[in-house]
């Protein structure tokens, strides 16, 4: 059942991603393009998504899940050193190419080659990632 409920999840935030324009390249640069032709739209898919989270965060506070398991705890609201260098790497690999891990992952049916290739890289770098955050001198 859990697996069930697991791939609808997945179609329906794929679907999502495919319909609001996340997996278009184009879309998104164009979003982050503030000095040039710049698109606003992808603000409502924004705002579709934190406020719905935001809401859905408070229903679950102190509440299991209907299947089992448990619900991810909040994240860790301090700002270190894990979290500004994965925020920098995170927004030059999604200024670059557009795209993100989700939109990436969703793109793969239909995105060519170089969405392949974005992917490949992606899980190259989150396999990196684990050695090169050992060797990263402790934050003070």
């Amino acid at each position: 059942m859990r697996n069930l409920f697991g791939f609808i999840a997945g179609a329906l935030f794929g679907a999502g991603l495919f319909i609001s324009g996340m997996t278009d390249t184009t879309k998104v640069q164009g979003w982050l393009d503030l000095f040039g032709d710049w698109d606003p739209t992808l603000a409502f898919v924004m705002g579709g998504a934190i406020l719905p989270m935001a809401i859905a965060w408070g229903i679950a506070r102190g509440r299991k899940p209907a299947l089992g398991g448990h619900f991810p705890t909040p994240p860790e609201p301090k700002i270190g050193r894990n979290l500004i260098v994965g925020s920098v790497l995170f927004g030059a690999g999604w200024g670059l190419a557009g795209l993100c891990p989700g939109p990436a992952l969703a793109s793969l049916g239909y995105g060519g080659g170089m969405h392949w290739l974005f992917v490949a890289a992606m899980i190259l770098g989150m396999i990196a990632a684990v050695p090169v955050r050992k060797w990263m001198p402790a934050a003070p």
